[in-house]
């Protein structure tokens, strides 16, 4: 009888990786990170266990949106309290104080919205400069499509 082998995560086995956001389009390079963070690019992958690798975006205050979504695309968020609707536009986050957010938003509305998916995200580092403190971990550059 054949059966199929269920894979534990490795801690050993987990890359760390740095993207360029600078110029790149969010939607697809959210997408390749969220791919990478959930472990879908190696051929060991399992749906149930957190397989994935360490993702660090840089610039990520000059990331790029294509069409009038700068200013056509609304973020809500609500208090839980009556009238405690607040929106904001990807414009204001760029010009805020965390600029970063927009990637993090963006990458965490494609992964699971589970317990999983929270761990995943921890392994999520975004930096609005060039400069980020995870050299230690010699990070290797991930091809992002544009």
């Amino acid at each position: 009888m054949k059966t199929t082998k269920m894979l534990t995560r490795d801690p050993a086995d987990q890359t760390w990786y740095v993207v360029d956001a600078e110029g790149k389009v969010l939607g697809r390079m959210a997408t390749r990170i969220a791919d990478v963070l959930r472990g879908k690019h190696k051929p060991t992958f399992t749906p149930n266990a957190d397989m994935g690798d360490f993702v660090i975006v840089v610039n990520a205050d000059k990331v790029k949106l294509t069409g009038n979504k700068m200013t056509g695309k609304v973020y809500y968020s609500h208090s839980g309290y009556m009238g405690g609707l607040k929106s904001t536009t990807p414009e204001k986050v760029l010009g805020s104080a965390h600029p970063e957010r927009i990637v993090e938003w963006a990458v965490r509305g494609m992964l699971p919205k589970t317990r999983l998916g929270d761990r995943l995200f921890t392994k999520l580092k975004v930096y609005a400069g060039p400069e980020h403190p995870h050299k230690a971990q010699q990070p290797k550059v991930l091809a992002v499509n544009e």
